[in-house]
């Protein structure tokens, strides 16, 4: 199927339902199928170190196949039903891929962000009602097991911990050096622990003990945040799942591609854009490191690692492109096809740097937990729309329109017309999104939509265009902060009256936390005070204020509520006014002002800089920029 315009995707659906693109009804269905067409072909490759040459091992499509079907039959005979939960804490190795697959297979799978606090971490296995929770045996150099144990002891469903030991993807000297050196944990739980590999060995690898239902049921559960003690978790059934796997096929991916996934299978980027395409299409997944991006010499040996692996795309974000321009491509990178890139807004300047250093196009998309992730993209076979999201597709329908708090409709946007950007597709459950019923409450907009909370336009060719985010959520690298876990810390201070958080632009990051606190009358504190009460009081370190200003009085609305948009156009003239004068131009931002099509705009002063030497400047912040006296 190809897809170049709106009328080619129109198609598409004209000639089927969903349902008739499918064969398999669940994910172990297409686990099979794949594996039976495929066999011998790689699926899933690791590599614990990121050298060009050190060790990886790969799982063909039919000893994944296998490893999943053992742990799924470890899973039940451990007492996980249809409807328990099997959380799993880990960074990404092949147990992580099989985990996921094994965990939705033999119950409901819950991937969680091992990056998060004790606190955060019980929090979620508490909402999730989690009865199993796969993560990390002691290693060095990371208290991820410790953490668990810490977080199983605030969640007493937990009954079995299963741990993978990361020793077998090492060679000597190393591997024997780390039992020599692996950290102690003390456990404060009940709950029985027992080795992840050595506990599947022991399971059939040639069959499912048990009935693969394939009435759709719920069979994954994401958090979306997790970065207060109530993170929302949405639910996903297997139709959500698969259709991000056709989506990826169906578009793009063959089995003779290879995807590097350096992002967390604990995302929804990783485990269904990505993880899905290769299931459906027969595509390789290479994971370099347990922290991906985050992984010690992976920025410095990512041309080499494509090299090397023969990729043919990369799954990306603009902080981890920004990092990439900073190194020169000294590698054969001819195999790469394409980069798709999610998360966050990406500079148009950081678009023409990638693209000219590796003759590789990106292809920007768009998605969200909510709607088991995918919604739309750049087409590959198509028109690039720079700075939009592309078309949405096939099945997916974008709607422009506001609604109230019920979600009622009250008012349908026109063509290139703002509005909140709500989502109807295979993967977006009416009525069921979150665990908790009061949090649908509202949610779906006419009763068949979901409302994403961004802002957005539709144009007349239909590209998707985001231009602001109707929740005010912060997205730092792609990690979605609530402005309340600050506003909240800030809050408990004496002698703070108001504080209003808000994403300032970075250049690396896209937005870093950024707060604007009003003191109580006669209040006495220092912003230096402030930041460090802040840092104490708030637990996730990516949520920690990189600016912090008091003010006389926060700009409120006529009901008292803080009015945040001009708290954006005071970051955006303080940011853009401090890189214009480091870089030594003399144009300074006058004015912020809101546009209809592009969001905020900054507008600058006349002056002697020519256009280039500003956007070399300002083109790495996602808000655009205009001369204030252009016509």
């Amino acid at each position: 199927m190809t897809i170049i315009t709106l009328s080619d995707k129109q198609a598409a659906e004209a000639e089927m339902p969903f349902d008739a693109r499918i064969d398999a009804r669940t994910v172990y269905q297409q686990l099979s199928a794949t594996a039976g067409k495929f066999p011998n072909r790689p699926a899933v490759t690791f590599q614990i170190k990121s050298g060009e040459n050190d060790k990886a091992e790969s799982l063909s499509w039919s000893e994944y196949k296998g490893k999943v079907t053992a742990a799924a039959n470890m899973f039940r005979a451990d007492g996980i039903g249809l409807d328990d939960v099997v959380a799993y804490v880990l960074p990404n190795c092949n147990e992580t891929a099989i985990t996921l697959l094994a965990g939705a297979t033999a119950g409901i799978v819950n991937p969680v962000n091992p990056l998060l606090d004790p606190e955060q971490i019980g929090a979620i296995l508490r909402e999730t009602g989690a009865k199993a929770v796969v993560t990390l045996a002691p290693f060095p150099k990371t208290d991820v097991a410790q953490k668990v144990a810490q977080a199983v002891a605030l969640a007493p469903n937990v009954k079995t911990i299963y741990q993978v030991d990361l020793k077998r993807y090492l060679s000597p000297p190393l591997s024997w050096i780390v039992p020599l050196i692996r950290p102690k944990v003390e456990a404060s739980h009940s709950a029985r622990v027992v080795d992840f590999n050595a506990e599947m060995a022991r399971h059939s690898t040639a069959a499912l003990s048990f009935e693969d239902v394939d009435n759709d049921r719920f069979c994954s559960m994401f958090h979306t945040g997790g970065t207060t003690g109530m993170p929302k978790v949405a639910r996903h059934r297997h139709v959500g799942m698969l259709y991000n796997g056709y989506c990826g096929h169906s578009y793009m991916f063959t089995e003779e591609d290879t995807l590097i996934c350096p992002l967390p299978l604990f995302h929804v980027l990783a485990a269904y854009p990505v993880m899905m395409s290769c299931l459906n299409s027969g595509a390789q997944m290479v994971m370099p490191t347990p922290q991906g991006y985050r992984g010690e010499g992976v920025f410095d040996n990512m041309w080499k690692l494509i090299e090397r692996h023969k990729v043919t795309f990369m799954v990306t974000v603009p902080t981890a492109v920004a990092q990439l321009m900073q190194r020169p491509v000294n590698a054969d990178v001819s195999t790469l096809r394409y980069a798709l890139s999610g998360s966050a807004p990406m500079p148009i300047e950081l678009f023409r740097k990638f693209e000219d250093a590796t003759g590789v196009k990106i292809l920007e998309g768009y998605g969200m937990t909510e709607a088991t992730c995918l919604v739309s993209i750049n087409p590959p076979a198509g028109e690039r729309k720079i700075g939009s999201v592309g078309l949405p597709f096939p099945y997916t329908d974008v709607k422009i329109q506001y609604s109230d708090d019920a979600g009622n409709v009250t008012k349908v946007c026109e063509v290139d017309e703002v509005g909140e950007i709500c989502v109807a597709n295979p993967g977006v459950m009416v009525g069921e999104t979150y665990t908790e019923e009061h949090k649908n409450t509202g949610l779906f907009s006419g009763g068949t939509h979901l409302r994403t909370g961004d802002l957005g336009r539709i144009d007349a060719d239909g590209y998707v265009w985001i231009t602001g985010r109707a929740k005010d959520l912060i997205i730092r690298g792609g990690h979605n902060i609530d402005p309340a876990v600050i506003e909240e810390a800030l809050m408990g201070h004496p002698q703070v009256a108001f504080a209003g958080a808000i994403g300032q632009p970075d250049a690396h990051a896209g937005e870093v936390p950024c707060v604007y606190v009003e003191l109580i009358e006669g209040g006495k504190v220092s912003e230096e005070e402030l930041t460090a009460y802040a840092e104490q009081n708030i637990g996730e370190r990516a949520a920690h204020p990189k600016f912090l200003s008091i003010v006389d009085e926060l700009p409120k609305t006529a009901v008292g509520k803080i009015f945040k948009p001009d708290l954006r156009k005071m970051a955006i003239t303080r940011i853009y006014n401090e890189a214009l004068d480091k870089a030594g131009i003399e144009e300074r931002v006058v004015d912020v002002v809101e546009s209809k099509k592009l969001g905020l705009v900054a507008m600058l002063s006349a002056g002697g800089s020519d256009d280039a030497a500003i956007q070399n400047v300002l083109g790495s912040f996602s808000a655009p920029w205009q001369r204030a006296d252009a016509s």
